[in-house]
């Protein structure tokens, strides 16, 4: 019996072993990928009957003694997706080890991006309409193509892709800087560009790309020189405190480099250096969860090497002291853990919850909104177009024209009022428009810097629309960000900018509850009259974890609307817009927004912006 028992463990070995076969026998389907960069698909080399292990070469395929891979289909992940069970989708990415060059990535990963897709669905031929719009024609010219000016040339990686396969990625990266013109600096977009031709077509590469950049809920690839200098600021505050030996090793043996310089470059050990084996694997991750994925396997990253410089000559302080950012990327194409040990150690580490890296991100997107910004390219101090907050002259008219509530803060509206609106100044209404001015350049200054590129737009105000939550609802929802203005019959104003769409009060858990609570700490309260003053997100001014109380940003239902929580209620309105009560919170630390708490609404205003 004994015996028998390990000739059936011999043959489950020999049927995975076919499987593997099967996967890896199966090409992918593209055609522009290099077939002579296959030199990482290794079988197997033998199976060791006494010891029943199997040895490879290939740190991609490892097994456990008598464990065969439980690789799921995509049949299954798609149910899981439409089920809306992405808890589920994120254990089985993580833990799934398929075969790099897997079929079911041509499958998976266009399901796993366009479940981020915030515009409605392309029609068919979308994209071929608009390479003919920007080329004149949809055929692959054999002529070099120039790239959109928010590619980094130094960094545009090709993966093996064969030259048509490389222009191929310069055509998808032009017509999405075509589509999407608010791109000004994106260097992670071509490498990602690259590792998506390895397994779909050119036209379902560009539909999962737009998916990216428009995605709303997650982040996955920066846009602008801004965003990218708060990442790796954010990575760089993220690893001292979860790598704090490591960032304290290097600082010791690099005296004269400043710690920035280092991270600088995080993204660039990933994608630059790590094996295209392991790369795949985190991409796997990375398209369902966004880039906190590569916040984690950064922070592994630098554990790894710490240790290796400890252990390891050729990482020895006297080689590594005078370049260590390029040492950093040479580690990782010789990194010595397989794609699934990096991985399990990246989702190991506690306490880097997404609400943790949120504010962090925050309050450093706060800190430069104002200050010059580094240029990744010359390494020169400049000033970057991105974190300039102050109002162009377009802007300036959009903002005069923006509130009715500010100008009619004396009383009524004069019939001057409309002409003021319009950018027509009565000599006699000079005076109230310039105190409106001043206060939402003001208001202007406090938002964040990506949405001062946007133009508002009046979505609601109960001078036209009516005094309705219902009617509130349906002009508003769908929008985010939203930022609200109340005066009241006393003539105070304040209000919130609202980070999250008013719609997720209707969206439901992984248990199917309805959230009583919903939003980010980008939300902020302001007061403009009688006095100027901002609250921002508790979270942002404290690294701690703050309890549930600092994190109720939005809620609503059919009966009121409520913004701020936690011992108190920062704004309330109830079902007729028509009164409210202000208290302090925890979750902004602010004052009651008006002395008496209550207040009588006389106007309402809610603004969007067009493209946000």
């Amino acid at each position: 019996m004994k015996e028998r028992n390990e000739l059936d463990k011999m043959m489950g070995k020999m049927l995975a072993i076919k499987e593997m076969e099967h996967h890896l026998s199966s090409r992918r389907s593209s055609v522009y990928v290099d077939p002579e960069c296959d030199k990482f698909f290794e079988l197997p080399q033998f199976i060791g009957v006494s010891t029943n292990d199997i040895t490879t070469k290939c740190q991609c395929f490892q097994f456990s003694p008598g464990k065969e891979p439980a690789l799921r289909s995509f049949t299954e992940i798609k149910q899981l997706l439409d089920q809306g069970k992405k808890r589920e989708v994120k254990s089985i990415l993580r833990e799934n080890s398929w075969p790099i060059n897997s079929p079911i990535r041509s499958q998976l990963w266009p399901a796993l991006c366009a479940q981020h897709n915030t515009k409605p669905q392309m029609v068919e031929g979308f994209y071929w309409e608009m390479v003919h719009q920007v080329f004149g024609t949809t055929e692959l010219s054999e002529k070099p193509i120039m790239l959109p000016a928010f590619v980094d040339a130094t960094h545009c990686l090709p993966y093996h892709l064969t030259r048509t396969g490389r222009a191929v990625a310069d055509r998808i990266v032009n017509v999405l800087g075509y589509d999407c013109p608010d791109i000004t600096y994106s260097p992670v977009l071509y490498p990602i560009v690259s590792i998506l031709l390895h397994f779909m077509s050119e036209e379902e590469a560009y539909h999962c790309l737009a998916a990216l950049v428009g995605s709303k809920d997650k982040v996955f690839i920066n846009q602008t020189k801004l965003l990218h200098e708060v990442t790796w600021k954010t990575v760089m505050q993220i690893a001292k405190k979860h790598t704090k030996n490591a960032v304290s090793y290097f600082q010791r043996i690099c005296p004269g480099v400043k710690l920035e310089r280092v991270f600088m470059d995080w993204c660039w050990w990933i994608l630059a250096g790590l094996p295209f084996q392991h790369l795949v694997r985190i991409m796997d991750c990375f398209f369902h969860e966004g880039i906190k994925v590569l916040y984690r396997i950064a922070l592994v990253i630098i554990n790894l090497f710490h240790k290796e410089c400890q252990s390891n000559n050729e990482w020895s302080p006297d080689n590594i002291k005078n370049d260590i950012g390029n040492a950093l990327i040479k580690f990782c194409k010789k990194i010595p853990v397989s794609p699934a040990k990096l991985l399990h150690a990246a989702f190991s580490i506690r306490g880097l919850s997404s609400t943790y890296i949120s504010r962090i991100f925050l309050k450093t997107e706060m800190l430069l909104k104002s200050r010059s910004v580094l240029n990744t390219g010359n390494k020169t101090l400049v000033k970057s177009r991105s974190s300039d907050n102050l109002p162009t002259s377009q802007s300036q008219v959009n903002i005069q024209m923006m509130s009715h509530t500010l100008t009619i803060r004396e009383g009524e509206k004069s019939p001057g009022h409309r002409a003021i609106a319009m950018g027509v100044y009565p000599i006699h209404q000079l005076k109230s428009l310039v105190c409106a001015n001043e206060d939402l350049f003001t208001l202007w200054s406090w938002l964040p810097v990506r949405i001062t590129m946007y133009q508002p737009v009046l979505l609601y105000t109960t001078e036209e629309h009516g005094c309705s939550l219902t009617t509130f609802y349906v002009r508003v929802e769908q929008h985010e960000p939203t930022l609200m203005m109340i005066k009241t019959c006393n003539n105070e104003v304040f209000g919130a900018y609202c980070s999250s769409r008013w719609f997720e009060r209707n969206v439901k858990d992984d248990k199917g509850q309805r959230q009583a609570y919903f939003g980010t700490g980008e939300t902020f309260l302001f007061s403009l009259y009688p006095e100027r003053a901002k609250y921002p997100w508790v979270g942002i001014e404290n690294d701690k974890d703050l309890g549930h109380a600092s994190e109720l940003f939005m809620a609503a239902d059919s009966k009121m609307i409520t913004i701020g929580g936690g011992e108190g209620q920062a704004i309330w309105m109830d079902e007729n817009i028509r009164f409210g009560k202000t208290d302090s919170c925890k979750t902004f630390n602010n004052p009651p927004l008006c002395p008496s708490g209550d207040f009588e609404i006389r106007v309402l205003e809610v603004y969007g912006f067009v493209g946000a």
